[in-house]
C-alpha cells in the first residue's frame, strides 16, 4: 500500500461542508467519487480539518491509501478535469511514512474576510461578511491578544453531539487583524491554533465584530472565555468568509505545497 497526500483548495458555496453524507453533497463525497473513478478503487480519506457548510479551503490537506502507484502529476490533472474549477487538487505527491493529513497535523490557520464599506461589492460578496457601519480597528486589535494561549474555549464552540464531557481546551498560537494591502475596507482575521472546535472561528469573529461596532469592548472576550458559556459571547459570523488557509506540520511531514 502507498498513502498518498492531496493538496487542495475549493470553493464552498455549493457543497454542505467537507465530511461525507450521501443525502446532500460535500467536498469528499465529490473528492471521493473521482479518485475512485480514476484509480478502479474504494478509497477512504483523511482531512486536516472538516470545513462547515460555505466555508472555503485554500490549504486542505487529505491523505488516502492506494495500491494503484499512480503517476502523481497525471492524477493530479485528471482529479482537475473531473472536479475543477470548484475543487482544485494543487499537488498530489507521495507521504512520508506514518503520515496522516490529520493527527500529523501541528497547527490549522484560518482567514475570515470582513468587507467594511458602506456598500457592497458583488466580486467579494462570495467570499466576505459585508459590515457596512465603520468597525473601530484599535479595539479590534485590543481584542486579539486574549485569546493567545490555552484555554477552554467553551464559550466559542459548539459542543459535539453526544459528547457532553469533551474537551474544549485549545491552544491559540496567533491571532490578528490586517487589511489587505492595496484594498481599502477589506479586514482580514487571521488565527493559527494547534486544533479548532466546531465553530470556534465563526463565534470568534462574531464576537470581535460586536467589539469593533462598539457593542462589547476587548474586555468582554476575556470575560467570555472565563464564563464558559455560549451565551456570552456573540453570534455566529456567517460562513463564506471563512477559509482554511493552512495546515502546518513538522519534520519529513511537513514536505508539500504551502499556501500562498
Amino acid at each position: 500500500m502507498q498513502r498518498l497526500r492531496l493538496d487542495l483548495s475549493y470553493d464552498g458555496s455549493g457543497f454542505r461542508g467537507f465530511a461525507e453524507n450521501r443525502d446532500v453533497p460535500t467536498v469528499a463525497g465529490h473528492l471521493r467519487g473521482a479518485l475512485e473513478r480514476v484509480l478502479r478503487h474504494p478509497v477512504a480519506l483523511t482531512c486536516a480539518g472538516r470545513t462547515d457548510a460555505g466555508v472555503h479551503a485554500r490549504g486542505q490537506v487529505v491523505t488516502f491509501d492506494t495500491t494503484a502507484g499512480p503517476d502523481t502529476l497525471r492524477l493530479r490533472d485528471s482529479l482537475n478535469g473531473l472536479l475543477g474549477p470548484r475543487i482544485v487538487v494543487t499537488a498530489v505527491t507521495v507521504a512520508a511514512p506514518g503520515f496522516d493529513a490529520r493527527f500529523s497535523a501541528t497547527s490549522r490557520t484560518y482567514r475570515y474576510t470582513v468587507l467594511n464599506r458602506e456598500v457592497p461589492d458583488p466580486f467579494l460578496a462570495a467570499t466576505s461578511w459585508w459590515v457596512p457601519e465603520a468597525l473601530d480597528r484599535v479595539a479590534l486589535d485590543e481584542a486579539c491578544p486574549p485569546l493567545l494561549g490555552q484555554h477552554d474555549f467553551s464559550s466559542f464552540c459548539r459542543r459535539p453531539r453526544g459528547e457532553p464531557e469533551a474537551s474544549l481546551v485549545r491552544r491559540v498560537e496567533a491571532a490578528r487583524w490586517s487589511e489587505r494591502s492595496g484594498d481599502p475596507g477589506v479586514l482580514v482575521f487571521e488565527v493559527t491554533a494547534t486544533a479548532f472546535c466546531h465553530q470556534m472561528v465563526r463565534s470568534i469573529v462574531g464576537t470581535l465584530v460586536e467589539v469593533g461596532r462598539g457593542r462589547r469592548t476587548p474586555a468582554d472576550v476575556t470575560a467570555a472565555l472565563r464564563a464558559r458559556d455560549r451565551s456570552t459571547a456573540g453570534q455566529l459570523a456567517p460562513p463564506h468568509g471563512l477559509v482554511l488557509w493552512a495546515v502546518g506540520y513538522d519534520g519529513p511531514a511537513a514536505r508539500g505545497p504551502r499556501a500562498p
